[in-house]
């Protein structure tokens, strides 16, 4: 009944805000608090969704702080450089642009965090894509299915949770997912070029001369300019790349890093009391209408923690699987960690759910290590969960509607998913 209860809310929560019905804030709060009441947990509502709100708080400061900080580097001029450098090298050419957006992507992943990704992604070319007219939704799915493929790296979270919660080393599991890692990464660039195509189609151009684009980039509104710190910007550079170094060394704890960030950030290159609060207010728009989706996913995974649907969810499939397929046990976790993570968070797959799909594996004599490198084939569709807080930054950053980025981009994700399996399999990473 519970299992039944928690895909009913799944259900009904994804119909709303893929229909547009309700907006994915509204449905991550009333849906989860309806579907509690008619499972009779009345009365522990309030603390199971006052715990989820906790659990997300560190999240929802950071990404506040974080849109901040390189809101400031944007206003200061640091990444027109780079936006200079690539409309010089894309020429107007959106497949092109497209491609570079992917590189970029997949170039700043590295660093494992969503947000730093979307957040320095999305600052360099959101402005590019406007001026030639490209779609920001390109933008964002891009953005995201590349930050979904390197989330495979150790330090990305996922790959260490499935460490930790099976005891196995990063050789045991990581290491041989590589050659899929790649096949993902290909996929996304294959995914950027195909998407660049329909954007040359669409906007009717196949290239745009540069110094027709130079002399536009070259008019700037006069309050803007006024923005501009040339004379900081190897400072502005160095800061960015310290907090960056900061962030993947984790001296201290994120969300502590932003603020300080910030914090100098604001402080050196506005340094006027007035221009200071003129900042923040210019940027509170964005950060208010992310950071309220972010304490709002909180009480939808606290109420779906706290009442054992996920649980529940994950035995009704488990148990459900017939005998006759345990030999496949391997592809079958494949399979279900898209779904899986994309309902739940890393936490309770990787820490409640796994352990129970390695136990029922080695029923069949299937060795857990393929089992956690299974497990991980469905990342790339799990940045596309509601229950991920740095996806409703992107999707702010951008100006889009998070149902409208998962109707255009879930089938791409899907796509990575596959072309990461096939690969394991060929390469015999996984056991068929």
């Amino acid at each position: 009944m519970l299992a039944l209860l928690g895909f009913l809310l799944i259900l009904t929560f994804m119909f709303l805000i893929m229909t547009k019905r309700l907006s994915a804030m509204i449905a991550l709060m009333v849906i989860p608090v309806i579907f509690a009441l008619i499972g009779g947990f009345g009365k522990d509502i309030g603390p199971m969704a006052l715990q989820g709100i906790k659990d997300v708080a560190p999240t929802g400061i950071m990404i506040l702080f974080a849109i901040l900080f390189f809101g400031i580097m944007i206003d200061a001029g640091v990444f027109d450089p780079i936006i200079s450098r690539i409309l010089k090298i894309a020429k107007g050419d959106p497949v092109k642009i497209a491609i570079g957006t992917a590189v970029l992507a997949l170039l700043i992943s590295l660093d494992g965090d969503g947000t730093t990704t979307y957040m320095i992604t999305i600052s360099a070319m959101l402005p590019l894509y406007k001026r030639i007219g490209m779609r920001p939704l390109v933008l964002a799915g891009i953005a995201v299915s590349a930050s979904g493929v390197m989330n495979l790296l150790p330090w990305g979270g996922p790959t260490a949770r499935a460490m930790t919660a099976l005891k196995l080393e990063m050789s045991d599991i990581f290491t041989p997912v590589i050659p899929s890692m790649i096949g993902g990464v290909i996929f996304v660039l294959f995914m950027s070029y195909v998407l660049g195509k329909k954007e040359r189609k669409r906007i009717g151009v196949a290239e745009i001369d540069y110094s027709t684009m130079a002399m536009q980039a070259a008019t700037v509104d006069p309050e803007v300019l006024a923005l501009k710190r040339p004379k900081l910007i190897v400072i502005n550079y160095a800061l960015t790349i310290l907090l960056l170094v900061a962030l993947i060394k984790e001296l201290l704890p994120t969300t502590v890093l932003f603020m300080v960030g910030f914090a100098i950030a604001i402080t050196l290159n506005y340094p006027k009391l007035k221009d200071q609060k003129e900042r923040v207010a210019h940027y509170a728009d964005n950060a208010l209408s992310v950071v309220t989706m972010v304490f709002a996913a909180g009480i939808f995974t606290g109420i779906l923690t706290g009442t054992k649907m996920v649980d529940a969810m994950a035995n009704s499939m488990i148990t459900h699987i017939p005998d006759g397929l345990g030999s496949h046990f391997a592809i079958i976790t494949a399979i279900i960690s898209a779904p899986f993570t994309f309902f739940m968070s890393n936490d309770a797959f990787y820490y409640g759910v796994l352990p129970l799909l390695a136990k029922a594996a080695a029923g069949y004599g299937i060795d857990p290590a393929m089992i956690g490198r299974a497990s991980l084939m469905g990342l790339p569709v799990h940045l596309l969960s509601p229950l991920v807080p740095s996806t409703y930054l992107l999707v702010g950053m951008v100006g889009e509607d998070f149902g409208d980025l998962q109707r255009g981009f879930l089938k791409w994700a899907c796509g990575s998913t596959l072309v990461m399996i096939l690969v394991a399999i060929g390469l015999s990473i996984i056991p068929f």
